[in-house]
């Protein structure tokens, strides 16, 4: 029944939404309150062809606007958007640069996060992009392609992320990364706000390391947030944690002292070194470096990434979820959340079934 629900309503929107619309909007500035992110579909995916343009379509906006999201992130990844020798895949520029025209259409605005690059995977030990110069370059000649295809777009619609989630020994290296990269974007767009995270996965911890550029207002920060990782990536598939099948708990201790001595020895090594309580004012609290850098630079902040997997107990999940969003708001940070069609974090599930209650609590923040 979900699923039929969750396609008429795309339905009923793609016959409203047949003719494009003026945006009714005001494009002036780039303010953003909640949001989703556009998995799999430009990034982390092999579909191509037919089966990439069905995977989200028109429709998917629509549906997204009517459920009260202003924002998407769009990852992208650099072996869809470019072949080898850095020059545009015209197939995949049309399809972003549709889904930007889906957005205005809908009165949304839109990050492009340039998610993945040859040279740099975040969860790859290999990232030449830290130590061959040419590696870098390619990197700058990307985000000039990028500018140059994207710069049409309203300041006030469109933000660029200059990376998803870098991953450096040395955080120096991505500062100065930074410096330049950001220095390429505005030689073409002054005003463009660009999308900034620290070292590490965005983690929220290395934020006190992250160098910003000076006298730029037009910067939004970002920090991921998946704390606590045993229960946001809970029996996740590529992570060290993938083979624990004991308890886990939202909010209170991660795993109780009965349940601990309950494990097998195998079990206990998935969980030693884990065994924190978290509760809303722990995950407040986890975020304060990247709350005292915006304070202190007056510059927006933004949770670009946040989610706990569906393998996770249902109800401890769903009660993470709303402290978050609770503290999103309190705090005023916009958010996004990871992620909205897949079957591992979405709010719609490979087989196109909404998570009604999920869908209820990340999109209930204040209008």
């Amino acid at each position: 029944m979900k699923i039929l629900i969750y396609c008429l309503a795309l339905l009923l929107l793609a016959c409203q939404t047949g003719v494009p619309q003026e945006p009714t909007i005001n494009y002036e500035q780039f303010t953003l309150h909640k949001g989703t992110n556009i998995s799999h579909w430009l990034s982390q995916s092999s579909r191509r062809g037919a089966e990439r343009q069905a995977f989200f379509t028109e429709e998917d906006v629509a549906y997204l606007a009517g459920l009260g999201f202003d924002h998407l992130r769009i990852p992208i990844d650099e072996e869809q958007m470019f072949d080898e020798a850095g020059n545009p895949e015209p197939e995949a520029f049309e399809l972003l640069t549709s889904a930007l025209d889906w957005c205005r259409d809908e009165d949304l605005r839109a990050i492009v996060d340039l998610h993945i690059l040859r040279s740099h995977h975040f969860n790859e030990m290999e990232k030449p992009l830290w130590t061959e110069p040419a590696a870098q370059e390619k990197f700058m000649d990307l985000w000039r392609v990028l500018s140059d295809s994207l710069n049409s777009y309203p300041t006030g619609m469109v933000a660029y992320e200059l990376m998803n989630e870098p991953v450096a020994d040395d955080p120096e290296n991505w500062n100065q990364l930074v410096a330049r990269a950001v220095r390429v974007i505005r030689e073409q767009e002054p005003e463009r706000v660009i999308v900034i995270g620290s070292n590490r996965w965005q983690n929220a911890d290395t934020f006190d390391e992250l160098k910003v550029p000076d006298n730029d207002s037009n910067i939004l920060l970002s920090f991921h947030f998946y704390e606590p990782f045993l229960l946001t990536h809970y029996q996740a598939s590529w992570t060290d944690i993938a083979n624990y099948e004991g308890p886990v708990h939202y909010p209170g201790p991660i795993v109780t002292e009965q349940g601990f001595a309950d494990l097998t020895d195998i079990q206990k090594a998935h969980v030693e070194g884990r065994m924190r309580t978290y509760h809303r004012d722990t995950l407040e609290k986890m975020m304060a470096k990247p709350m005292r850098v915006a304070q202190e630079l007056n510059l927006p902040l933004y949770c670009g990434e946040w989610g706990v997997i569906t393998s996770a107990p249902q109800e401890d999940r769903l009660r993470w979820y709303q402290d978050m969003v609770d503290i999103f708001e309190a705090n005023n940070i916009a958010y996004t959340n990871w992620d909205y069609k897949s079957s591992s974090f979405g709010l719609v599930t490979g087989e196109n079934e909404p998570n009604e209650e999920l869908v209820e609590i990340v999109t209930n923040g204040s209008p």
